[in-house]
């Protein structure tokens, strides 16, 4: 009699436990530091998505030391990634509409994080989608990316 009672009250426990896990939870909290980078990813998709690269330039560091990483390699420097954006979607109906699908945002250092995402373009042209992995920095109290390698 006990080990029955033992095993029903094991069972209920699981239940519950169960149940727990898989309540849709509350919308997740985020640090400051992980809110204004998903706040300036956030700014980069609309400025995307008007057709303006000059804004969506701003979450970039403004250095010839910026690295962008595509597949044709890699590009230094903030001109000439801004370049290469014009060159490979030179109107709206290239660029699209973009969506960011973010899987990590991971702490570095305290001034550092990188960020792991999936970018996908819907085209009237035709859908196009890949991976990026972001290192953002935090200068003068602003993250910027600092290094950008998307596929």
């Amino acid at each position: 009699m006990l080990s029955r009672m033992l095993t029903l009250f094991l069972l209920a426990f699981s239940l519950q436990a169960l149940a727990q896990t898989t309540t849709p939870t509350s919308t997740p909290t985020y640090n400051k530091n992980e809110k204004a980078i998903r706040t300036l990813l956030a700014a980069q998709t609309k400025a995307w998505n008007e057709g303006n690269l000059a804004d969506f330039m701003e979450g970039y560091l403004p250095s010839d030391s910026l690295l962008f990483v595509g597949k044709s390699g890699p590009t230094y420097g903030f001109n000439n990634t801004l370049n290469n954006y014009k060159k490979g979607y030179p109107d709206t109906a290239s660029m699209g509409k973009l969506t960011f699908t973010l899987l990590a945002v991971t702490p570095i250092e305290k001034k550092h994080y990188r960020v792991l995402g999936k970018w996908s373009l819907q085209r009237s042209k035709g859908d196009v989608s890949g991976y990026f992995t972001l290192l953002f920095q935090k200068i003068k109290g602003k993250w910027l990316v600092i290094q950008d390698h998307s596929s």
